[in-house]
């Protein structure tokens, strides 16, 4: 069967109304991801990140759809900065980590997420290693 330009517009026009426009070949949008059914572990209400890492950095909170805290102030090396997630913008219940930004160095994520609850509890990570080549691993 083939359909003309006017009556595949129309169709076309129909068919999005009910959402179903991908039968037609039309560019269909990715659904958006559906939230975790369980959030990520532990809950806490701080974030912190010991700096054991041969580098000066500072570090700003993120989440898993990429919002940013203000990140904290630079510091060297056997210190540590601490995030109440109080003081930020971020939601309650978000799953965040900590992106370290190493001076003059690079950018790395902590290896694990954890969940926002105003509970007054902390979770501890550490940064280890060089500006180059270093991780960012929480404390268990």
């Amino acid at each position: 069967m083939t359909v003309t330009t006017r009556t595949r517009a129309g169709l076309t026009a129909a068919l999005a109304a009910t959402g179903a426009t991908a039968l037609l070949g039309a560019t269909v949008q990715p659904a958006a991801a559906a939230p975790t059914a369980q959030q990520a572990t532990p809950c806490v209400q701080k974030v912190a990140v010991v700096n054991n890492g041969g580098f000066v950095m500072n570090f700003q909170i993120t989440t898993r759809d990429g919002q940013l805290s203000a990140p904290t102030d630079d510091y060297p090396i056997n210190q540590w900065r601490l995030v109440d997630l109080t003081s930020t913008a971020l939601d309650e219940g978000v799953d965040v980590r900590p992106l370290v930004h190493a001076t003059a160095g690079d950018d790395v994520l902590g290896n694990n997420f954890v969940s926002y609850c105003a509970n007054g509890q902390t979770a501890t990570y550490t940064a280890s290693g060089t500006t180059l080549n270093y991780t960012v691993t929480l404390l268990t």
